[in-house]
């Protein structure tokens, strides 16, 4: 399964993908792979067009199972690993009772590495193969993710998070070591292999304006990083902000004033926003990270999908574990179906399946700015990919037999599947981890 340029899906039953090996690109002369490296997806389609053309490259065949895009996650907190399930009362007592303390031990490298590792194949294992990604306030801890992602050769984009008060000891940091500490990363880090750096202020309240103001300057001067941070998840927290920034016409708007609006710049949550502040995100190219398994756990609210569609806000969906309660993207896919179909607070709508497989996909590569290497599986294209099992439980695979459209098919693996139906999750330009077969 693969997407035209509309995000509209493809799906051939007898499907071939092409990439790019040793092999194959020593066959390149009787095959004519278009492609220039290994890695790369040279063709794809069904298998009665192609397979005459690329007689000759060697074939793994993968029957009754679907080949489609690996997962991209928009937004997960790796040093929160270990309190994923931690009961809370909400947002704001869940930071003090288990996020903060949590995160205190991230400078331990040992710590660090040993969560990293678990973490990355927690991923893996979920058919996840590009996430943006908090650590800690430590450089240690970013430190750790991207020796085990380089490891890993996974697409990963993390930064040390910025948090210059209203916060414990532990994790709180110094103002202007904390910018030059990212300075330092990026340079160590950013665009090295397949690694990205991303400017990470925790959340408005937790920084001071100068350190805010500094993450907009250093976002100015290395344009191609990224930037991400929360907006507008919960109501105590908007009515904290309006008590530090009065001046800001809205939440989103701090960030704004701070120069933290602009393409490859990712906001989660952004459920209690106002048109005005969807249409600041559509003109600026800034996305939301949708988490809703979090925002369900925590009582946050409801993302709303249709004022996203009406102003043309860029979303794609995201764990956000540890509040998010699954790392598996079908879960989330699940949970963001039920808060689509949630009309008591905002307009309900049904999303579509391939809807929900595109915004976890290639949906989620265009709000990173980086739609020309993954997200879809065509040609020219990075190819990371995950092979589901449609038969990965007695329940799932009686209801595939069943299903007569591919919406139907995408729906069975939402609503029944979980990690035992990523059977293979492949990272270019290697198979990574393995469920089954």
């Amino acid at each position: 399964m693969r997407f035209d340029s509309q995000g509209q899906p493809l799906f051939d039953s007898d499907g071939l993908l092409i990439v790019e090996t040793a092999l194959a690109h020593a066959a390149s002369s009787t095959t004519k792979a278009t492609s220039s490296r290994p890695g790369l997806i040279v063709a794809a389609g069904s298998y009665s067009a192609l397979h005459r053309q690329y007689a000759e490259v060697p074939t793994t065949h993968w029957p009754r199972h679907i080949i489609a895009p690996g997962f991209i996650d928009l937004h997960v907190h790796y040093p929160q690993t270990d309190i994923i399930g931690a009961p809370a009362d909400g947002l704001l007592p869940w930071l003090e009772q288990y996020t903060f303390p949590a995160e205190t031990h991230f400078s331990s490298d040992s710590h660090a590495q040993e969560v990293a590792v678990f973490f990355l194949q927690e991923l893996l294992r979920n058919g996840v193969t590009t996430a943006l990604v908090f650590a800690s306030s430590h450089p240690e801890s970013v430190n750790a993710l991207f020796t085990q992602a380089q490891q890993q050769h996974l697409r990963l984009i993390t930064g040390k998070v910025l948090q210059d008060r209203n916060s414990p000891e532990g994790v709180r940091d110094d103002t202007e070591q904390s910018l030059l500490d990212t300075e330092q990363l990026i340079h160590r880090w950013h665009q090295h292999e397949r690694l990205g750096y991303a400017i990470t202020p925790r959340f408005a309240p937790t920084s001071s304006h100068q350190q805010l103001y500094g993450a907009g300057e250093l976002a100015l001067q290395y344009p191609d990083t990224w930037i991400q941070s929360h907006v507008a998840e919960n109501l105590d927290e908007l009515r904290w902000v309006k008590t530090l920034y009065p001046q800001a016409r809205s939440y989103l708007d701090v960030y704004r004033q701070a120069g933290l609006l602009r393409p490859r710049a990712i906001y989660a949550h952004c459920i209690h926003l106002d048109d005005a502040d969807r249409r600041l995100m559509h003109d600026t190219h800034t996305a939301a990270a949708v988490s809703p398994t979090s925002n369900l756990f925590l009582g946050s609210g409801f993302f709303d999908f249709a004022a996203a569609k009406h102003t043309g806000m860029p979303w794609a969906l995201a764990s956000d574990v540890g509040a998010g309660t699954s790392f598996c993207p079908l879960q989330t896919m699940l949970a963001a179906y039920y808060v689509g179909r949630e009309g008591q607070t905002k307009e309900g709508l049904s999303l579509a399946p391939s809807t929900l497989w595109w915004h976890h996909t290639g949906a989620g590569a265009a709000a990173l700015g980086l739609h020309n290497h993954i997200g879809n599986l065509q040609p020219g294209l990075e190819a990371d990919f995950v092979v589901l099992d449609p038969h990965a439980s007695p329940l799932l695979s009686r209801r595939s037999q069943q299903a007569n459209t591919l919406q139907e098919q995408l729906f069975a693996l939402i609503v029944l599947g979980d990690q035992r139906a990523i059977a293979h999750t492949h990272i270019a330009p290697r198979i990574a981890l393995s469920n089954a077969l």
